[in-house]
């Protein structure tokens, strides 16, 4: 069957795109926001949206539109995250830590700042890092995964080190 017969609202289709893109869209998402269960929130959430408005989808440009949904997702939920914030600020806090507040909020803004600045790292950096860092994978293991020299995903790390080391002294 060709692609200009395909039609996304059929369910098998949709199927057959599904699994055809869930791992790489579950792993774009991991390196956008870090945790794997807001990156499984973002993935459903896009492919949700895909699946409601597949009449209006060109079926050539349904993959960029679910890495394009995906990143907007997780930007909305930056922007949700400031709010929630600000509010936490103004609002009288509890104290369920038996720590002071202040030091909650502290904790909770230097972790958004934290996030901030991971998703401030160019993709690649960003790649490089939380592969690293996150799954304790060595700089051999992610030249190999990511068909790369050792000698680029040193220069990445070595790059996005300095600019998170900025933006953390900054803070």
């Amino acid at each position: 069957m060709s692609d200009e017969n395909k039609n996304l609202c059929d369910e098998n289709h949709f199927r057959i795109f599904y699994l055809k893109q869930v791992q790489s869209a579950t792993n774009f998402a991991y390196y956008k926001c870090g945790d794997s269960d807001a990156a499984l929130d973002l993935v459903q959430d896009a492919f949700t949206k895909i699946w409601e408005n597949c009449s209006k989808i060109d079926l050539t440009k349904v993959k960029t539109y679910l890495f394009t949904s995906i990143n907007n997702l997780f930007l909305n939920r930056i922007k949700h995250q400031k709010v929630v914030l600000k509010y936490a600020k103004d609002a009288p806090n509890l104290d369920i830590n038996n720590q002071s507040p202040e030091y909650l909020l502290e904790e909770e803004e230097f972790k958004q700042k934290l996030t901030n600045a991971i998703a401030s790292l160019s993709e690649v950096q960003r790649q490089v890092f939380l592969l690293n860092r996150i799954e304790g994978k060595k700089y051999r293991e992610i030249a190999d995964l990511l068909d790369i020299s050792q000698k680029t995903v040193e220069k990445r790390m070595s790059g996005a080190l300095k600019i998170l080391k900025a933006q953390i002294e900054n803070l």
